[in-house]
């Protein structure tokens, strides 16, 4: 089966995330934390890449990015998946023993205005969400926590974001999404479809040839033949 398309221009704004294979936990204890952190950091050197926003979860990660030239995001995430593969094997001493990633990793664009906040808000209050602390801030391995801090620690890896933060951007993010923001996330994760408003959206997918990416993952469904058993021949 052919790769569904993935948008990955210069300039854009991504949500890309990875799991860990059939959901075991990767990240068990700080230095798992603090070890995929500096991978970021050694990403970032070597790549053309701004990050907004990330969050690392006991089994899985989310960033929000820009690519500042054409295809970066994939070398990027690419470089990250493999790099902290080979890491955590060797930690572990658990190469050959199957895959650490459920395959490659999953992204989608995102639009520059109320859309981003939106994101963003998902990607910071992940910990929250999942009942690991009891404010968002206080996940340790997030960018919320960073940006928190007086002086950002090292690695350093958060860059300006490309549109003014919103005030008490803290309190926003404490607040829940809802219903209608959290189903429009999950879909564009899951197809890989352009988030944001209707006209945008439908620029971004013809430009990038993205149409695919409009439609359910999975077989079509079946009709039901109609009913000839009364029919006369």
């Amino acid at each position: 089966m052919p790769r569904s398309p993935r948008a990955d221009e210069a300039g854009g704004i991504y949500h890309a995330s990875n799991r860990a294979n059939l959901g075991a936990k990767i990240f068990c204890k700080e230095q798992d934390y603090l070890a995929f952190e500096r991978v970021l950091g050694e990403a970032l050197k070597l790549h053309q890449i701004e990050l907004y926003s990330y969050q690392i979860m006991p089994t899985h990660w989310h960033l929000i990015l820009r690519p500042l030239v054409d295809g970066e995001m994939g070398r990027f995430c690419k470089w990250v998946c493999g790099t902290h593969t080979m890491r955590y094997n060797v930690h572990y001493h658990t190469a050959g023993k199957g895959h650490l990633y459920q395959g490659r990793f999953k992204s989608f664009p995102i639009q520059d205005d109320d859309h981003f906040f939106v994101a963003c808000r998902y990607v910071e209050r992940n910990a929250l969400r999942s009942n690991l602390v009891e404010r968002a801030g206080d996940w340790r391995w997030g960018s919320l926590w960073r940006w928190l801090q007086p002086n950002e620690p090292e690695p350093k890896l958060l860059s300006p974001w490309p549109i003014p933060r919103l005030p008490n951007w803290v309190q926003r993010v404490n607040q829940a999404l809802t219903e209608n923001e959290l189903k429009a996330i999950r879909v564009c994760a899951q197809r890989g479809s352009p988030m944001g408003d209707e006209a945008w959206v439908e620029t971004i997918v013809r430009r990038l040839n993205l149409e695919s990416t409009m439609r359910p993952r999975g077989r079509p469904r079946v009709r039901p033949l109609p009913d000839d058993s009364n029919k006369e021949f």
